[in-house]
């Protein structure tokens, strides 16, 4: 069964019914427990926040700091970890017992958290709130459940599209691709007229900017049969894929050596200095380079990734969950902080100021609605392509060992052929996701 095309769906549905905006997190179910604050005045809980591709949250933390301890009388404390050694800083606290109260999960950890058995579950406080479960984005809610109970409260979705120099692109008379082929007629022209950019970058550790390569040749990253999964990244349209994406840098030469080791913060920074002209990246992105530089007002433009021949390419639905792990002393309080941020004013507030889309579906709408040129590729990309990794706690592993970035970066750095390098990819996700 093809997992990813859940996600797709699931978007496709909340599309479909255009959903009214409403807010559910005013709302105080029959069941839903009250917190005290006078009871909790010398009580602090910690938050960790993920940073390294989201904006600055400062100024938005101290709001969601002043609701919290308006509503719950405690203090949150955040802490910002950086997603480039994430997985490591929660698997080495969760082994020692020191895992926060609360934490931003990505998508792919959740199921991983909740398999250790490091999460709390929270389908009784979902419950106790009028309509909240029938509000939740139904693919970020797949991503957050784990052995039918859910982990993970959705947050925020992205999804990572075209971003390209609009002024560039102006000046040479391009246009945004629709297929694959124009992908190399837009970078040779801007090769040739302006050889001090990187045409299209190719970073060799950036996992989610890989797959839509593998998805738009009609190829899986791996698929399950029974209760065995096997790595597809070897196949037949998964290697056509996969050889078109590194042939840009390594036969074209679109992107540039050093991009062998960027991380997607690299490409970005490149982008922002004017070294690349075209990228992948995420919804979140164009107002984040905007905010920090105002000066590319009007030069950057967005655009779906092409599938081979056309249409639309698979690009992974990411974004967050909000989990509370099962070592906090304030299962009452955490639960608050987790309502307060993915629902009502503040959820809607973060969507707005980040970029993200909300995750829920009565805040979703608008944003699929959009007319704005920066966001609408993205809602388009979202709903015609969103897709998924390998819904296992696995995958989290896989992640962990490196083991796509490293199959990249050996091709770009010519150690292996793209044949080679793929094999030995597939062969080791395989391994990973089949172990007990």
């Amino acid at each position: 069964m093809n997992k990813r095309m859940l996600t797709v769906a699931a978007f496709g549905a909340v599309a479909a019914f255009g959903l009214t905006a409403c807010s559910s997190g005013g709302s105080t179910g029959a069941g839903e427990a009250t917190v005290n604050p006078d009871d909790n005045k010398d009580v602090t809980i910690t938050a960790w926040i993920m940073q390294g591709t989201n904006p600055d949250s400062s100024a938005y933390q101290e709001k969601v700091a002043a609701a919290f301890k308006e509503k719950t009388g405690a203090t949150v404390k955040f802490e910002e970890i950086q997603w480039a050694d994430g997985h490591d800083r929660f698997v080495t606290s969760i082994a020692g017992g020191t895992t926060p109260d609360v934490a931003e999960t990505g998508t792919t950890w959740t199921p991983e958290f909740a398999d250790a058995g490091a999460l709390l579950e929270l389908d009784d406080y979902v419950d106790s709130v009028d309509g909240l479960k029938k509000d939740l984005v139904p693919g970020l809610e797949e991503a957050g459940t784990y052995d039918g109970k859910l982990y993970g409260m959705p947050w925020y979705a992205g999804v990572r599209s075209i971003i390209y120099r609009a002024d560039i692109y102006e000046e040479l008379g391009l246009s945004a691709p629709k297929n694959w082929d124009d992908i190399i007629k837009n970078g040779e022209a801007i090769k040739a007229a302006h050889p001090e950019m990187a045409a299209f970058a190719v970073p060799g550790n950036a996992e989610f900017q890989v797959y839509p390569w593998v998805w738009g040749a009609g190829g899986e990253v791996a698929v399950k049969d029974g209760d065995k999964w096997k790595s597809e990244l070897d196949s037949e349209k998964s290697v056509e894929g996969l050889q078109f994406y590194t042939d840009l840098a390594t036969k074209y030469g679109f992107s540039t050596a050093g991009a062998t080791t960027w991380k997607e913060t690299d490409v970005r920074d490149a982008f922002t200095s004017g070294t690349v002209a075209t990228m992948i990246s995420g919804s979140w992105t164009p107002k984040s380079l905007l905010e920090k530089n105002p000066e590319l007002e009007g030069k950057i433009g967005a655009a779906v990734i092409p599938a081979k021949d056309g249409g639309i390419a698979g690009s992974v639905l990411g974004g967050s969950h909000l989990s509370a792990f099962n070592t906090t002393k304030h299962p009452e309080l955490a639960w608050e902080l987790i309502k307060i941020m993915t629902t009502g004013e503040l959820a809607s507030e973060w969507a707005s100021q980040t970029g993200y889309f909300p995750g829920i579906k009565s805040g979703l709408d608008e944003a699929l609605k959009s007319t704005d040129p920066l966001v609408a590729p993205f809602a388009e990309q979202m709903v015609d392509g969103g897709a998924s990794v390998p819904v296992t706690p696995k995958f989290g592993a896989v992640q962990a060992k490196q083991t796509t970035n490293t199959m990249i970066q050996s091709i770009l750095s010519g150690q292996k052929d793209v044949a080679t390098a793929t094999k030995d990819a597939a062969a080791e996700m395989t391994d990973i996701l089949n172990q007990k």
